[in-house]
């Protein structure tokens, strides 16, 4: 993760400490916690257990689930873009999509249905967010799946912009089946790893879990508020 720099702090703690009428503390040891539940909470459950009950979840969570794999992926997304008779697509500029046969090919393929696909660009700048504004459906690829609730986990990047998931009205994630794990302990875990071994960790996380729901008002809950009204996970068997 990037670092910046941190003005004034010395002097704001050295405030607090004044304040509360005591030196300030040289070295803080973390605690060693007795009882550590997060750990085990279906910690046991093996790659198919996890996949039956992350299915279970996304059905609480108004969220269609395909499972494929790549030789079957272009139909799955394009079946699924159909579905939502959509006619504009947005997505990553992403590898991983890429290998996945979301490629040249899978875009002349949409095109000559009349689906228009664009591809993130960094060069291209605030264009792409007034292309996400008007996109039917946006297309990412899942880091990190947490299967309790159903959630994607996505690390931004400046060719993997944020917006992708959010604007369209529909969202589509490719999830690959060994990105799955039990909870959010285990994927912030990952990603504490990473930290440590000195990766650069964007400074937005997205975790996703499902299309945008709000029960503000009245407890009523409205679909699509702040986000996509309908999603689709994509659960692709690793090769």
């Amino acid at each position: 993760m990037s670092r910046g720099s941190i003005q004034g702090r010395e002097d704001f703690l050295n405030q607090i400490a004044e304040k509360i009428g005591r030196p300030r503390s040289e070295h803080v040891e973390m605690p060693e916690w007795q009882s550590q539940p997060q750990w085990d909470v279906f910690a046991d459950e093996n790659a198919d257990q996890l996949v039956e009950r992350f299915k279970a979840q996304c059905e609480n969570i108004h969220t269609d689930v395909v499972e494929t794999n790549v030789a079957g992926l272009r139909e799955a997304v394009a079946e699924t873009i159909g579905a939502y008779q959509a006619d504009s697509v947005i997505m990553w500029d992403d590898d991983r999509l890429e290998r996945t046969g979301l490629d040249d090919g899978f875009r002349s393929q949409m095109s000559a249905l009349g689906v228009e696909t664009t591809v993130w660009d960094t060069a291209k700048g605030e264009e792409n967010i007034r292309v996400a504004e008007r996109a039917g459906v946006g297309i990412t690829y899942s880091d990190i799946t947490l299967a309790e609730s159903g959630t994607v986990v996505l690390l931004n990047a400046p060719e993997k912009g944020r917006v992708v998931n959010l604007l369209p009205e529909n969202y589509i994630a490719v999830i690959p089946r060994s990105s799955l794990v039990p909870r959010m302990t285990q994927a912030t875990h990952r990603i504490h790893e990473r930290v440590q071994n000195g990766e650069d960790i964007p400074s937005q996380i997205h975790f996703v879990s499902g299309p945008s729901n709000s029960a503000d008002i009245e407890m009523s809950l409205v679909v699509g508020v702040h986000g996509p009204v309908r999603a689709t996970y994509i659960i692709l068997e690793d090769a």
